[in-house]
């Protein structure tokens, strides 16, 4: 049986993202596996026993996980079985290599809202995630709750299709939720003139997904990351995919701070799939 991972550190985002998950859960048929890593931002050398205890973060852990299973279990009907676990280390290091042993569905996070200071500490867990882990990340906005996922849409560059667009999976989610498939075309390129590599690319596009009967919306010029939230809200669409790969528009927003915003601000979840 398949499961969704949904870390978690008892913050008002995190169990915003675990209900998403849960109901996620519900719907299509999969287990839920709940993880608290207990963070160790340097070592104990350099901090007071005192201070940073970690027994006592681990007991603590180990009875918000108890609390929050029985409420998912009360909140689900029983109807999805829930497990837990709770490490001790890097959150994403973690997160990863127990999603190893589980080949999950997708792991389904909260989007962090951190100050300068705390990503210092703590690092940007969200980003890092989509950076990392292998499986499909799943970032929840604050406040936003699952109801069906009735529009999907997908941020592509239209560069190497074939070898980059995960179309098995992007197929059966579209075709598993009945859902409306919006195709936004991102892209340097301004006006009406494309390359004929754009145009040779969207041909294939349209081999490969053609039968989800996409529509089409281009999106170019500059600030795209705002552009993409613009149209993911004014179009309610339920999800947003993206592929962060290698050397693409899409990745290049990753590398700035300030165009994280297209998964941290935004109010659409974002389902991020490697290629």
């Amino acid at each position: 049986m398949k499961t969704i991972v949904a870390p978690t550190d008892f913050s008002v985002i995190s169990l915003n993202a675990v209900n998403y998950a849960a109901d996620l859960a519900c719907v299509i048929g999969t287990d839920l596996s709940l993880i608290y890593v207990c963070h160790m931002p340097m070592s104990f050398s350099e901090v007071p026993a005192s201070v940073y205890n970690v027994a006592e973060l681990v007991a603590d852990g180990e009875e918000q996980m108890k609390l929050l299973k029985e409420k998912m279990m009360s909140g689900t009907g029983n109807k999805i079985k829930i497990n837990t676990e709770i490490r001790q280390g890097n959150v994403v290091s973690e997160i990863s290599d127990y999603c190893s042993s589980l080949n999950p569905y997708a792991v389904v996070m909260g989007a962090e809202r951190t100050g300068a200071l705390e990503r210092l500490l703590i690092g940007g867990k969200t980003i890092s995630a989509i950076r990392q882990l292998s499986w499909p990340v799943i970032v929840v906005p604050p406040g936003a709750e699952f109801a069906s996922i009735r529009k999907i849409g997908l941020a592509c560059d239209f560069r190497k299709v074939l070898e980059t667009v995960p179309v098995k999976e992007i197929t059966s989610l579209v075709k598993k939720f009945h859902a409306e498939f919006h195709v936004l075309h991102v892209s340097n390129e301004t006006g009406d003139s494309f390359s004929s590599e754009t145009i040779e690319e969207s041909a294939w596009f349209q081999d490969i997904l053609g039968d989800l009967h996409p529509k089409y919306r281009f999106i170019g010029g500059i600030d795209i990351e705002n552009r993409i939230n613009e149209y993911a809200e004014k179009n309610n669409l339920d999800l947003l995919i993206i592929i962060p790969k290698k050397r693409n528009i899409v990745s290049k927003i990753f590398q700035h701070s300030h165009s994280k915003q297209l998964v941290l601000h935004t109010h659409v979840p974002v389902m991020s799939i490697h290629e």
